[in-house]
């Protein structure tokens, strides 16, 4: 089993469908794309042997896919690497992955080129994307069609980085085909009629749609500016058929912004998968008034790609409050429990770690095992994040367990108060952190945006607090900011929070 075979059987099925646009223009259909693959992959052999690691550096381009399923036809590790991060930190993850080859985009190659001298990774070979040099490897005759095992690793998948350095998560052929199925069982249906656009990084979050969407024989569109933008996207939903898309909370809020400022609302667009960060109850109501019931929100991690729980598209309909603040239920062939302190399945409604097994479960970290006995006991993947069950069996997710602000010996989860603080008319996006303190050990900061044209301060936000909250958890501070610190999945950095209290602190 080869996630390779999934591109080998479109390509018979529909080898003269569309495969690959960049924004309208027709890059590949399925022949070309699969044949493509095949050279690539008999090229990458000619240095590497299976299994053997290539990088993919680059921001979103029509050749990812080709790298992509051109490593997997060598039956070598598909690494790629998050576009954004500093060319130290590329280097890094290089190094622990010992990489051989990367591929790299023209915009990314002189600063990693730089980066890698005096690395343990120096020899490194460089691939520019568009070059001669990347050009002469689809000259090389095509392989066979690979046959590796299940278990076989197909994906090193690294953490952000945003608390510390990047661990590369093993993920199996097996991992990914059972990520693909379920996300073609359970969140979105569609056949080959349909259309990907990957707005969100294809390095992570976008990526991990493209084997379904393969697998369908659908359409992979890359906007052509290789990024997010909210007119591009709509324009794209007007000229591909069936459009869905993965976008991170943030970006659908801009959409929905975009969308209501010019009173746009694409009949091409099919469907948003959305997850990443946490999306608040009043957004997913006024994106749902926007644009229809075509949402549907996983929850995961790369440990667990797409699938640990998901709240479906039929259920946002007509949800009140608590079933559109939740994460969903278990997704089909992962089991999912939430364990108090002692390792014990909690009560109903009680808070504790979430963790899961199945076969999209990773097999560890590379060559970490530490950091892997860690993550993974008794064939269980301890997620990290803090949630609670409904009697429904609707998981919660609360925060991740080092984000929980233990103040006066109670817990206080940041996001029960941020969703308090967004019903506020005056508070456009909001974070809340803990802040060390002598007398309470820690105490609630607000970092607060405010909303364009409206009014906010302590005193009025502390009062909405308190109609909504317990007397405790109400912050003890509110921070003003034209903006919040993010990683380009959506994601907002409280470590750069956390430091601006510091210095903060340091400089009272």
């Amino acid at each position: 089993m080869n996630v390779f075979g999934t591109l080998a059987e479109s390509a018979r099925r529909f080898p003269d469908r569309g495969a690959v646009y960049l924004g309208t223009e027709r890059i590949h259909d399925y022949a070309g794309l699969c044949e493509r693959a095949l050279r690539l992959g008999a090229a990458l052999r000619q240095s590497c042997k299976p299994g053997d690691r290539v990088a993919v550096v680059s921001e979103n381009r029509a050749e990812y896919v080709e790298s992509m399923y051109g490593i997997w036809a060598g039956e070598l590790v598909f690494v790629p690497v998050n576009a954004k991060l500093h060319a130290r930190e590329m280097v890094q993850i290089i190094e622990d992955a010992e990489a051989g080859v990367a591929i790299v985009s023209p915009k990314l190659a002189p600063a990693l080129a730089e980066a890698l001298q005096g690395s343990p990774s120096a020899s490194c070979r460089l691939v520019r994307l568009g070059s001669e040099d990347y050009e002469a490897m689809f000259r090389a005759a095509p392989l066979t069609p690979p046959l590796s095992a299940p278990e076989d690793l197909a994906w090193l998948f690294y953490t952000s980085g945003t608390t510390g350095r990047s661990k590369g998560a093993m993920l199996s052929h097996r991992n990914l085909m059972a990520m693909s199925i379920g996300h073609l069982a359970e969140i979105e249906h569609f056949d080959e009629n349909a259309s990907q656009i990957h707005a969100a990084p294809m390095s992570h979050g976008s990526g991990l749609y493209i084997p379904a969407y393969i697998a369908r024989g659908a359409r992979q569109v890359i906007p052509a500016s290789g990024a997010f933008d909210p007119a591009e996207f709509l324009d794209l939903c007007d000229a591909h058929p069936s459009c869905g898309a993965f976008l991170a909370p943030t970006m659908v809020q801009r959409l929905r912004n975009e969308a209501e400022r010019t009173q746009r609302r694409s009949a091409g667009l099919r469907s948003i998968v959305y997850g990443g960060a946490p999306m608040y109850v009043e957004e997913m109501k006024k994106s749902l008034a926007t644009f229809g019931p075509v949402f549907a929100q996983i929850y995961g991690q790369g440990e667990a790609p797409m699938t640990i729980t998901a709240l479906r598209r039929d259920e946002h309909i007509g949800a009140d409050d608590a079933v559109l603040g939740s994460a969903g239920s278990a997704r089909l062939g992962v089991e999912v429990r939430v364990l108090d302190a002692d390792g014990k399945p909690c009560a109903t409604d009680e808070i504790g770690e979430i963790v899961c097994r199945g076969d999209v479960v990773m097999s560890g970290y590379w060559r970490n095992p530490q950091a892997s006995a860690q993550a993974l006991r008794e064939g269980w993947l301890y997620t990290g994040d803090m949630g609670s069950f409904d009697a429904s069996g609707r998981l919660t997710l609360r925060d991740r367990s080092k984000d929980v602000v233990i103040s006066g010996g109670s817990n206080i989860y940041p996001r029960e108060v941020e969703e308090a603080l967004l019903t506020h008319p005056g508070v456009a996006e909001v974070c809340v952190i803990g802040q060390p303190d002598a007398e309470w050990g820690e105490v609630v900061v607000a970092f607060v945006v405010p909303a364009a044209g409206m009014a906010a301060d302590s005193a009025s936000l502390d009062a909405h607090c308190l109609d909504r909250i317990a007397r405790f958890k109400r912050p003890k501070r509110y921070v003003f900011t034209e903006a919040l610190p993010k990683s380009n999945y959506g994601k907002v950095l409280k470590r750069e929070l956390r430091l601006r209290l510091a210095e903060t602190d340091t400089t009272s």
